[in-house]
């Protein structure tokens, strides 16, 4: 019991810290290191943030945001206001290549087109993150790169090897099936997590990340 409130109260005070997040209407549950969080908050910037606080905190295994975007009225853009700035932001950013796209839908931006790279993927997601207006992104840009499967386990491999952030005795190993990058193993930590997360995304040939890492904490 004195474990799943230090645990609670740990979060709660991550998130009072972090200038990014008002916490004033989240709520922190936890039962054995699956922290949720519910509540509100008022931009998508702070729901993502709000998860990678809760993230940092060591005793945190999994993370549930249940936290709802609430846009101030100042915020609010109708869609095709909306619609216009995430193209302005995808088309203004160098590493989205043309012919991505974004619609959106009473806050709720969706992007489409095709790129070569998964960092390209993410940077159009992130493009449009910080966009007035948004409550949630949906991304279904699909990847096209051709590479034997044996080539990025390897990329993958190396590159955790390079990582300061994975230890030497480290048992995460990767599986590669039509593009698809299945991660496993064990991690002590989510700054752990994410860095093997984040060196397989930098591999050449991924198409997606399967994530089936174990936090230990």
């Amino acid at each position: 019991m004195g474990k799943t409130k230090d645990v609670r109260a740990a979060v709660e005070a991550e998130l009072g810290f972090d200038p990014l997040v008002d916490s004033s209407d989240i709520k922190v549950m936890n039962i054995g290191g699956d922290v949720t969080l519910a509540g509100r908050v008022p931009s998508y910037p702070q729901y993502l943030e709000a998860a990678a606080a809760a993230r940092r905190v060591d005793g945190v295994i999994n993370v549930h945001n249940n936290l709802m975007v609430v846009l101030p009225d100042s915020d609010y853009r109708d869609d095709v206001q909306l619609i216009t700035a995430a193209n302005n932001a995808l088309a203004q950013n160098i590493t989205v290549p043309d012919g991505v796209e974004a619609v959106a839908f009473d806050g709720d931006i969706t992007l489409t087109g095709t790129v070569t790279y998964i960092s390209q993927r993410a940077a159009a997601e992130a493009a449009v993150t910080g966009l007035a207006g948004v409550r949630s992104v949906s991304n279904q840009i699909e990847i096209s790169y051709a590479i034997d499967p044996v080539d990025v386990d390897v990329n993958v491999q190396q590159a955790l090897a390079r990582s300061a952030l994975v230890p030497d005795d480290s048992d995460v190993t990767s599986d590669t099936k039509d593009g698809v990058i299945t991660l496993t193993g064990h991690v002590r930590t989510w700054a752990e997590h994410d860095a093997v997360v984040g060196a397989a995304w930098m591999a050449l040939g991924a198409v997606e990340i399967r994530d089936e890492l174990q936090v230990t904490g």
